[in-house]
């Protein structure tokens, strides 16, 4: 069974937020807002604990709680708010319904129980989770970096030698279903031999990384550096140097990052973190087109060329703390007529 303690932290309620959960000092996440109410922070600490554990979700789960809100809401409160169209009995609408719907969609088919704790009480794990949600709420107050933490990364000793196909899975996870996967010529995945991608000698002659052909561009007119970033990230998220390290990918996704995979997987940081092995086959990047959805958001649009297959594929980056990190992609395969 797993044991997690969730917790939540807001400064003048509503007013600068933190959530947290805590397993161990080697597994835990926090995140936040610059305004939230603490309830709102108590209910995300538990749905990010419950989205990052869903690749483990037939392992019993305890959540170490302190607020009798959030588990009379999730044990209690559930079914009749639903039943009433997410009313109270008072018939005012249910406050947080977003994190409410999203913790009923995650609870189905998890083995979940909740204990009560008494905050501020001495509780290891709930000064842990209390201290980490406590300290974000502060950074954003005071405009300081936020620690996130490692995440879960707990999955990878639950799945079976053979699960989701075997064979290390591509960027983000499945270009392509194993059985299709071409293994590239030279050393086998796993025996440390790089595989690297490259953007030139394509045999799709494609726009820049800002979306533009060369001949668009006006003369001594830069493209914007942000895009030419974000693309080399992605390009590096196609080599075992960055693919084998789970520090480095961390640095990389997004805590919220989900990919809808080629295979119609779905795949969380989490799980990518617990399946952090080289690839396993060669893979060329090239673009198609790269757009500023807004300032601290980018669309990368691209082509994953192996050697007998190919991938469409569409990768949504976004800055915080003045990083950029992939928040979603998802691949499409090229049909082969």
């Amino acid at each position: 069974m797993l044991i997690a303690a969730a917790d939540g932290s807001s400064l003048r309620n509503p007013g600068p937020a933190g959530w947290a959960w805590y397993i161990d000092d080697d597994c835990w996440a926090a995140g936040g807002w610059p305004s939230g109410t603490n309830n709102k922070a108590e209910l995300q600490a538990v749905l990010d604990l419950l989205e990052q554990t869903a690749p483990v979700a037939g392992q019993p789960l305890k959540v170490l709680c302190d607020s009798q809100y959030v588990i009379n809401a999730l044990t209690k409160w559930l079914p009749g708010w639903k039943r009433k169209g997410w009313k109270k009995a008072d018939g005012q609408p249910v406050l947080n319904q977003d994190l409410l719907k999203a913790l009923d969609r995650a609870l189905v088919g998890r083995e979940i129980s909740f204990e009560w704790v008494k905050g501020h009480a001495g509780h290891a794990m709930n000064e842990a989770a209390d201290a980490r949600a406590r300290a974000v709420a502060t950074a954003y107050q005071n405009g300081t970096p936020i620690d996130r933490g490692p995440g879960f990364a707990g999955a990878a000793a639950s799945q079976p030698a053979g699960a989701a196909g075997g064979a290390p899975l591509v960027i983000m996870a499945d270009i392509g279903s194993p059985e299709t996967c071409e293994p590239a010529p030279g050393p086998a995945a796993g025996t440390g031999g790089p595989t690297r991608s490259t953007s030139g000698g394509s045999a799709h002659a494609g726009p820049q990384p800002d979306g533009r052909l060369p001949s668009d561009r006006p003369p001594g007119e830069s493209a914007d550096p942000d895009l030419l970033v974000v693309a080399d990230l992605e390009k590096a998220l196609l080599t075992d140097e960055v693919r084998s390290d789970p520090a480095r990918l961390r640095t990389l996704l997004d805590p919220q990052f989900s990919e809808f995979g080629a295979s119609g997987r779905i795949w969380t940081r989490a799980r990518m973190l617990a399946k952090a092995t080289p690839l396993s086959m060669r893979v060329r990047y090239e673009p198609i087109g790269a757009h500023r959805l807004a300032d601290d958001v980018i669309l990368l649009r691209w082509r994953a060329v192996a050697t007998h297959d190919e991938w469409l594929r569409s990768s949504v980056w976004r800055r915080a703390e003045g990083n950029w990190r992939l928040l979603f992609c998802q691949g499409t395969a090229v049909p082969k007529d």
